[in-house]
């Protein structure tokens, strides 16, 4: 069986990355093939409907006084990925193997049932990740543009990081695989 490089190609059909204007992505930014970067922060969800009246209008308020700020093109997205629980699984059958009381390796039995029930194909069970994302040239006003994002989200009482790696590829993953789970990922 003949290896192939890492620049040769199985068949010869397209591939995504051909039409893709990406060159890398690296440091919490997709590069372009234009020289440009995208990146964004990452917004912590926050229920505000458990909070009173007051702090919900201030809230909405002051996100709203955040988007009217906004002097550039940006994108909102909404993100689904995919939960993981196979530490916490692993940590349940450790306790399970070393629970002595027939009363409480029942109970942790029950929690590991519970839990392969959650992650079988039938309930999906997923984290909604937020992010605001825009596109721009110059290295310093991409710094200026997520300090004024993560600023004003801290004012309206929202938590909030730049974009990693590993968000921007699952971001790129959702998009070009339409939102199916895949075993490999997006290739870069």
């Amino acid at each position: 069986m003949t290896k192939l490089n890492s620049n040769e190609k199985i068949s010869g059909g397209p591939y995504t990355e051909d039409w893709l204007p990406i060159k890398q992505i690296l440091n919490g930014m997709i590069q372009l093939d234009d020289g440009s970067y995208v990146t964004g922060v990452k917004v912590a969800p926050k229920n505000i409907f458990i909070l009173d009246q007051g702090a919900q209008n201030a809230t909405i308020y002051n996100i709203r006084n955040l988007y009217n700020s906004i002097d550039f093109e940006f994108w909102l997205l909404i993100a689904d990925r995919p939960v993981d629980i196979d530490v916490y699984l692993s940590q349940l059958q450790l306790m399970y193997n070393n629970a002595q009381n027939g009363a409480i390796r029942k109970i942790i039995m029950q929690d590991i049932n519970k839990a392969n029930m959650f992650m079988s194909a039938e309930y999906n069970v997923v984290d909604t990740e937020y992010y605001i994302l825009f596109k721009e040239k110059r290295m310093e006003i991409v710094q200026k543009k997520l300090h004024n994002l993560i600023s004003g989200l801290a004012t309206a009482g929202l938590q909030s990081t730049q974009t990693s790696n590993n968000d921007l590829r699952m971001i790129l993953d959702n998009f070009l695989n339409g939102g199916e789970q895949t075993p490999f990922g997006t290739v870069m």
